[in-house]
C-alpha cells in the first residue's frame, strides 16, 4: 500500500477482505472526510481449515471452493485501484505448506495481491475492529476472536492494546477433532475443554478478569452463540456464563449437531457450532468471565481503519521501525545520513523505477532505520542477524510478505547480493526489489565515514542494468576509502550482472 500525504484526494471506495480458516468475508466501505461508511458485505463459509490434510496441505476441493468464492469477491471490486483493496490470509494459510502455490491461483481468481498475517498481527487488527465499532472509553477490555483455525485474545486501553495472543485452536479446527462428524458427547466435550484450557493456560494470568473492566466477543462464532442464546431467553443482552451452562447442557442432551435444534442458528454453522462452543465455555471457565457483549467490529473493520492510518500518515508500521531502532539502539544520525542520500538518488532515478517508486522509497526508509540492528547482537555478519529479525518477528503492521521484503533489503545492504532470494520475492518484488537494493547499498557506502559533510552532491543515473555515478571533478582522488569501497561495489554489482560505472 502507497502511504499519501493529507494534502492527497482519499479514495471514495476501499474495500477489505478476510480469508478466514472458516468463513471468507469482505467489506466495501465509501470514505468522506476521513469518516467510514460500509455500502457493502459479502460472506461465505468456504471452511478452509477442514481441507487441511495430515500433511499439513490443502486439498484440492478445498481449493477449488475457496477460489470459486474469491472470483466472487473479485467481481464486485474489479475496478478498484489495487491501493484501495486490501486482503489478507489468516492461519490456515500461514499453516498450509503449499500456501504459496494456492496464492497465486487465489490472486488470480480474485485479481489483487493477498497478504498472510501472523497471529499477532491478526489480533492487534481484530482489535482496532473492535475499538472502532464501541464507543470510546477509558475501560481496559479483553477482545476475544474465536476463527476457524486460531482464537485470539487481546487487552486495551481505547485503539491500543497492549497484550496479544493468537492460540492454534478455533472452531473448525476444535470441532474436527473432538466432535467428528457432528457427534456431541459429554466426554467428547469434556476432553475439549480440557484441550482449549491447556492452550489458555500459560497466558492465564495474562488474560485473568483482574486484568480487565469489561470483555468483548468478536467472530461468527460468538455472534452465534449471543443469537441462540437471546432466542432461548438463556442470557440477557450478552453473552453470560449462566447462559453458556444451559446452553451446554442442552447440547449434551443431544447425540450429534443435527438434532441441537436451536433458534437463530444458522444451519451453515452447525458443523463447526460445537467447537466455538468448547472455545467459549473454556474461556470463560479459565479466565473467570461472567459476562461478554459482543462487537459488530472484527478482522476486515481492522483493516479498513489500519488503511485509514496509512492514508493518513499514522501508518504503524513507520511506529513499529522506529520502536525497533530505539530497541536495538541504531545510530539515529547515521539512520539520517542514509535516509538523505537515498532522496538524493531517488529525486534522480525515481522515472526509471515505474508505477511503484512510493511504496520502495518508504521500504527503503525503513530499511535505512533498521539495517544496523544486528550489531546489537553481534559486529560480524551484523547484516544477517537484522535479516533474521525483521523475517521471524512479530513486526506490528506488516504482512510475512513485508517482512520478507524488509528482511532481503537488510541481508543484501552489503557484501554479496543475495539474487536468488531476490528472484524468490512475490511480484513485483521479484522484478524490481533488486533496484532497491542497489540504491541502499550506494547509500550505505556513501554515507560509511558517518559524517554529515563526507558526501558532496553527485550524479545518478540507472538504465536497465547499468549504474553511472558522476562526482565533482577530482572528489574520488581526495577520497581513497570511497573510491575503494567503490571499486569493491563494482565487482558484487557484476557478479548478480550489473555494472556500475563511476566518473
Amino acid at each position: 500500500m502507497t502511504q499519501t500525504t493529507d494534502q492527497e484526494q482519499a479514495p471514495e471506495l476501499v474495500a477489505a477482505v478476510d480469508l478466514g480458516s472458516n468463513s471468507f468475508h469482505m467489506i466495501v466501505c465509501s470514505i468522506n472526510n476521513g469518516q467510514l461508511k460500509t455500502i457493502d458485505r459479502l460472506k461465505e463459509m468456504v471452511r478452509l481449515a477442514s481441507g487441511l490434510n495430515e500433511k499439513k496441505t490443502l486439498d484440492e476441493v478445498t481449493q477449488q471452493r475457496a477460489l470459486a468464492c474469491l472470483e466472487r469477491f473479485g467481481q464486485r471490486i474489479r475496478n478498484f485501484p489495487e491501493s484501495n483493496v486490501r486482503i489478507v490470509g489468516t492461519n490456515t494459510l500461514r499453516t498450509a505448506k503449499n500456501s504459496s502455490q494456492f496464492l497465486q491461483k487465489a490472486e488470480q481468481a480474485i485479481g489483487y495481491p493477498i497478504h498472510i498475517i501472523s497471529g499477532i498481527e491478526e489480533a492487534r487488527l481484530i482489535y482496532q475492529g473492535v475499538a472502532h465499532s464501541l464507543q470510546s472509553n477509558a475501560n481496559r477490555r479483553l477482545v476475544m476472536d474465536i476463527g476457524g483455525g486460531s482464537t485470539e485474545y487481546i487487552i486495551g486501553t481505547n485503539s491500543d492494546p497492549s497484550q496479544k495472543e493468537s492460540l492454534r485452536m478455533g472452531c473448525v479446527t476444535v470441532s474436527n477433532r473432538f466432535f467428528t462428524d457432528g457427534a456431541i458427547s459429554t466426554q467428547r466435550f469434556r476432553k475439549a475443554e480440557i484441550y482449549v484450557k491447556q492452550q489458555l493456560n500459560t497466558y492465564k494470568n495474562l488474560f485473568a478478569h483482574q486484568q480487565w473492566d469489561e470483555a468483548i466477543g468478536a467472530s461468527g462464532s460468538i455472534r452465534a452463540i449471543r443469537k441462540v442464546l437471546l432466542a432461548t431467553g438463556w442470557s440477557q443482552g450478552g453473552i453470560t456464563l449462566e447462559g453458556l451452562e444451559k446452553l451446554k447442557k442442552h447440547a449434551l442432551s443431544c447425540k450429534n449437531v443435527i438434532e441441537l435444534d436451536l433458534p437463530d442458528l444458522d444451519p451453515e454453522r452447525l458443523p463447526v457450532f460445537m467447537g466455538g462452543l468448547a472455545i467459549l465455555y473454556a474461556t470463560f471457565k479459565t479466565l473467570d468471565i461472567e459476562k461478554m457483549s459482543v462487537s459488530d467490529g472484527a478482522l476486515r473493520e481492522g483493516l479498513i481503519y489500519d488503511y485509514l492510518g496509512r492514508m493518513f500518515n499514522h501508518d504503524v508500521r513507520s511506529d513499529t521501525a522506529q520502536l525497533l531502532a530505539e530497541h536495538y539502539h541504531t545510530d539515529t544520525h547515521q539512520t539520517e545520513r542514509i535516509k538523505a542520500t537515498i532522496d538524493a538518488i531517488f529525486k534522480q532515478v525515481s522515472p526509471f523505477l515505474g508505477a511503484q517508486p512510493k511504496v520502495m522509497h518508504q521500504y527503503l526508509n525503513w530499511a535505512a532505520d533498521l539495517h544496523e540492528i544486528g550489531r546489537n547482537i553481534a559486529h560480524s555478519q551484523y547484516h544477517k542477524h537484522g535479516a533474521y529479525i525483521l523475517k521471524y518477528g512479530d513486526l506490528a503492521g506488516f504482512s510475512q510478505q513485508d517482512q520478507n521484503l524488509l528482511s532481503t533489503l537488510v541481508l543484501a545492504h552489503r557484501r554479496k547480493i543475495p539474487v536468488k532470494k531476490i528472484k524468490e520475492l512475490p511480484a513485483p518484488w521479484n522484478n524490481i526489489a533488486v533496484y532497491m537494493v542497489i540504491i541502499l547499498r550506494l547509500a550505505v557506502l556513501l554515507q560509511r565515514n558517518r559524517s554529515n559533510s563526507a558526501t558532496p552532491e553527485f550524479d545518478i543515473s540507472i538504465q536497465k542494468k547499468t549504474i553511472h555515478i558522476q562526482f565533482p571533478e577530482n572528489w574520488l582522488e581526495n577520497a581513497p576509502l570511497t573510491q575503494a569501497d567503490l571499486k569493491q561495489e563494482e565487482e558484487y554489482l557484476e557478479k548478480a550482472d550489473f555494472s556500475l560505472q563511476v566518473s
